[in-house]
């Protein structure tokens, strides 16, 4: 599991982003309030890289290790521009709302119809050892016609896991694409002249 490295706030947010710090809230059942937390961008981008929201890590707080979910990260202005990041200190018989990103491998080989993806994440309850931050679907296969729903996900047939986006929400489908179908419009057209 990756660690992140966080310092107590000793100024004012503003202060603390000049001075090239982003900022966090580490917050949990067994936390009396929450725990204002600085991080260093380069720290931040590095653990981000590998990680993102809904993501299980260690966070070390001047020495104390935390295992966290990574529950929220907001965005600046500028898309890749992080502001502050929220984590909730994770027990482990405590059932945890997160949600795990949908990730469509082989989109390129979809080569009839127009795929479309119509849902980015899954909502979901769990204990932290079973907590899953990707569900990972294979669109390669899919023809025109095929739809994925949530109940189709592995993840939705795991009984640790209470899902929580309903299960006859489309994930991804495969339509017929505009210009095939105006071309067999087309092509119907010139069987009734």
């Amino acid at each position: 599991m990756d660690t992140l490295k966080a310092e107590l706030r000793d100024k004012k947010v503003r202060a603390l982003r000049r001075e090239g710090y982003i900022t966090g809230n580490l917050f949990g059942r067994e936390i009396d309030g929450s725990i204002l937390v600085k991080m260093t961008e380069k720290d931040v981008y590095e653990i981000l890289r590998n990680n993102e929201k809904g993501s299980r890590i260690t966070l070390d707080v001047e020495g104390k290790k935390y295992d966290v979910l990574i529950k929220e990260i907001d965005y600046g202005l500028y898309a890749k521009q992080i502001m502050d990041i929220e984590f909730q200190a994770l027990v482990s018989d405590e059932m945890v709302h997160s949600t795990a990103e949908i990730v469509l491998l082989n989109k390129e080989m979809v080569t009839q119809g127009v795929l479309e993806e119509i849902t980015e994440e899954i909502s979901y309850k769990a204990l932290p050892a079973n907590l899953v931050d990707k569900v990972v679907i294979d669109a390669g296969k899919l023809r025109v016609g095929d739809t994925i729903r949530v109940k189709d996900l592995e993840i939705s047939k795991n009984p640790k896991i209470s899902v929580i986006t309903n299960p006859d929400t489309v994930i991804v489908s495969v339509v017929v694409s505009k210009i095939a179908a105006e071309n067999s419009d087309k092509d119907e057209d010139k069987e009734t002249e």
